[in-house]
């Protein structure tokens, strides 16, 4: 049995995640901003189904992107030299997490309730949530969002609609990061299109220690300019 939440937001030790489902370490609590600071700060984030109890969760490894390292195949810098896309920050959030709740397939759910939506939207307020957006001809059509805490950025959610756009914005984000001194992209789960740009797997006690060392100095919340990654280069 894994244990109930209820107010303030505190949450047990990671020793006691499970293994089978990996990571899984309670239930219950809330998404307040309260809630979803504490979460993330600890290296802990929500996932469930709609229908479902909040369920809190903390994998073991952790798959996890340095913005230094993220892996840019040829194809895709021809692709970045080219400007095919807009990239924007921050300036149709609402927007792009409504694309990532679009169930993938016919029929198919998504996990980005109604509930999470609305979380993600009162923390993009707070200027905690950003998007990057890949913009063709006035239209969105790709894009990331996720969380930033201190200097770690915690990744949520991409869709693509059109060649690339979803690792374009990738790219742009990895860059700006790094730039701007950031430590580590959180990708929660292992997955093999993330292994393949480049995410790496490592033991959860190093993953909160990073956290520990990392979340203190980096920049305080507040909204990217929509012109942030205008001036990236590509060469």
């Amino acid at each position: 049995m894994i244990p109930w939440l209820l107010d303030p937001p505190h949450f047990p030790p990671l020793s006691a995640a499970m293994r089978e489902p990996n990571g899984l370490l309670a239930a219950g609590g809330d998404l307040t901003p309260e809630w979803l600071i504490e979460a993330y700060r600890h290296g802990i984030f929500p996932w469930y189904n709609a229908g479902e109890p909040i369920l809190w969760w903390s994998p073991d490894p952790r798959m996890v992107l340095y913005p230094a390292k993220v892996r840019i195949s040829r194809s895709l810098r021809r692709r970045l030299r080219g400007n095919e896309y807009e990239v924007r920050c921050d300036s149709a959030f609402a927007e792009v997490v409504q694309a990532c709740a679009a169930p993938r397939r016919p029929g198919g759910g998504t996990w980005i309730t109604e509930e999470m939506r609305l979380a993600y939207l009162a923390m993009h307020e707070l200027g905690y949530a950003h998007s990057v957006e890949c913009w063709q001809e006035g239209e969105l059509v790709g894009g990331l969002y996720g969380m930033a805490f201190g200097a770690a950025f915690f990744g949520e959610s991409m869709f693509c609609r059109a060649t690339d756009a979803s690792k374009i914005a990738l790219a742009h984000l990895a860059r700006h990061l790094d730039r701007k001194g950031f430590a580590v992209i959180d990708c929660q789960m292992e997955t093999a299109h993330l292994a393949s740009l480049g995410a790496e797997r490592i033991p959860r006690t190093d993953f909160v220690a990073m956290l520990n060392a990392i979340i203190p100095r980096g920049p305080a919340p507040g909204r990217w300019p929509h012109d942030a990654m205008a001036d990236i280069p590509w060469t």
